[in-house]
């Protein structure tokens, strides 16, 4: 799945790669995204560590995070794809995404999340998606309903309290 491409009318979505670290910094380096998640802007080397992460998921899994061009502009502007990971004792499939604060409120995240909710239930026959957004944060709030999911519980990650938002295939 090495050359895995998702298209929509204004975005395509290319799996991530190193080449892709200056233009991600331009969103993990923004102290205004990262206030989303109560986090310090990265570093280069925090920035690398993210990148190789999903990296090894995409080796492991044959999907992961997909760097989000918009086609316009030929120009890099978020993230958005799938990652396993443990919740409250379960395997999920996280569906995620984020973006350049210059670019927000543009539905460019509800139109990449409906791309990949549409690939994980219809090419990788996926039976659940779910989304942790911390609490408050009623942008990605929106993003997630838009795409069909529905608030299932709260919970606290290290600390810090998250609405889990999920949607079943069926």
């Amino acid at each position: 799945m090495n050359n895995l491409r998702l298209e929509t009318p204004r975005l395509f979505l290319r799996l991530m790669t190193f080449s892709d670290k200056d233009e991600l910094m331009k969103i993990f380096g923004d102290p205004i995204v990262m206030h989303s998640f109560g986090a310090p802007p990265f570093n280069a080397e925090q920035m690398t560590s993210w990148i190789q992460r999903n990296i090894d998921h995409q080796d492991l899994h044959g999907y992961g995070l997909f760097s989000v061009i918009l086609r316009s502009e030929k120009q890099l502007i978020g993230n958005c794809g799938l990652e396993h990971m443990e919740l409250s004792g379960n395997q999920e499939v996280e569906l995620g995404y984020d973006f350049r604060s210059d670019y927000w409120g543009q539905g460019y995240a509800t139109e990449a999340a409906t791309a990949v909710r549409d690939f994980a239930f219809e090419v990788l026959q996926l039976p659940r998606l779910m989304s942790l957004i911390r609490v408050g944060n009623e942008a990605s709030k929106r993003v997630s309903e838009k795409i069909g999911m529905c608030l299932v519980n709260e919970v606290s990650r290290i600390g810090i309290p998250y609405w889990v938002f999920a949607i079943d295939r069926n």
